[in-house]
């Protein structure tokens, strides 16, 4: 198979599985506010096969769960927050993956999640939400405070997975990995 190809259809298995992780495995923390395991996906595919793919991955992946789930409701800034936070960690995580020091890499992996999720949910989602429905930034910013702790749970829990897979998907995916 070509590289791109079996680029494009590993893209394609991210986005397909940040759907099902955020369908099927739903677990509730808040009110009405569950945890996206989709983020699970991001993180591996950010670390393992790079910015672009981790946010392609976690970005579609919000636009194709909230098209099946809620329609365009909600859609826009989540999707466009996940830009940013893909950006944001990938860039970390190709900065600290080849960092020995554990203690430091995962310090700093964890600072880059908190900013890219407070750039992402609390600044663009909220302005985003904020634009589109007229009501004040503050509003939007105490309804997204839910998601940001959630998200960041979630994509903190996903570093040691995201360390543990990238072995495997080396073995798997030479040409493609970062």
């Amino acid at each position: 198979m070509k590289q791109t190809t079996q680029k494009i259809t590993v893209m394609a298995a991210g986005i397909a599985l940040f759907v099902a992780l955020s369908l099927c495995l739903q677990v509730p923390v808040f009110e009405n506010y569950y945890l996206c395991l989709g983020y699970v996906v991001m993180a591996v595919y950010c670390y393992s096969f790079g910015t672009v793919s981790g946010t392609v991955a976690g970005t579609l992946g919000v636009v194709l769960y909230c098209l099946l789930i809620n329609g365009l409701r909600g859609m826009p800034g989540w999707a466009l927050g996940n830009v940013f936070i893909g950006l944001i960690i990938g860039a970390a995580f190709r900065m600290t993956k080849k960092m020995e020091k554990t203690l430091l890499k995962t310090g700093l992996n964890i600072a880059a999640i908190v900013i890219a999720v407070a750039m992402g949910i609390l600044v663009v989602k909220s302005l985003t939400e904020c634009l589109l429905y007229a009501q004040p930034m503050a509003v939007r910013i105490a309804k997204n405070v839910y998601a940001f702790v959630a998200d960041v749970a979630v994509l903190i829990v996903s570093l040691p997975i995201c360390t543990l897979l990238d072995k495997t998907v080396r073995k798997m995916f030479p040409k493609l990995v970062k």
